[in-house]
């Protein structure tokens, strides 16, 4: 199993400030960092290291998979950019600050959908109540069925106000 970094997460509004923060921590930016991290400010949402190297399937340039992968993990280590499993498959990744969101997924479709942690603040205290965890769903996200894939409720047929049956 993959585990979290405990590296804290710094800001990321936009490449240069990235770009600042990887020379501040004494890192060097090559074309291919400055390429993964552009990649990422490009993508939709959380990516894989496969997509990241053939550059978003063809919206930016192509990178090695060894540097992609290199990259990300200092990258990583630096705070920047965090990982997330959003199902069966390779880890995604996002910038650090966009991972601050909490991930929902669908097991049937692979649908997946970010939501601010306090979407889901309720769900967290339940847990906490009932074992006294402290959840979070940054790395790994809730699974179940999303609104389309759900079973949807029937409605039932009739109703005997007299006795308060319900009739399926």
């Amino acid at each position: 199993m993959t585990a979290t970094r405990p590296s804290p997460t710094l800001a990321s509004p936009d490449v240069e400030t990235v770009v600042r923060a990887v020379r501040a921590r004494g890192r060097r930016v090559t074309a291919a960092r400055r390429n993964l991290i552009e990649t990422l400010f490009a993508a939709p949402g959380p990516v894989s290291a496969e997509e990241i190297a053939s550059g978003l399937g063809g919206a930016r340039a192509p990178v090695d998979d060894a540097s992609v992968y290199a990259n990300l993990e200092t990258l990583e280590e630096l705070g920047l950019v965090r990982h997330v499993h959003l199902g069966h498959g390779p880890g995604r990744w996002t910038l650090a600050d966009r991972a601050r969101r909490e991930f929902l997924h669908c097991e049937r479709c692979g649908a997946w959908r970010a939501v601010e942690s306090s979407v889901l603040a309720e769900a967290r205290s339940a847990i906490r109540r009932a074992t006294g965890y402290e959840a979070r769903f940054t790395h790994f996200p809730i699974a179940g069925l999303c609104s389309d894939c759900a079973p949807r409720p029937t409605a039932a047929k009739a109703v005997d106000t007299d006795r308060d049956v319900v009739s399926r």
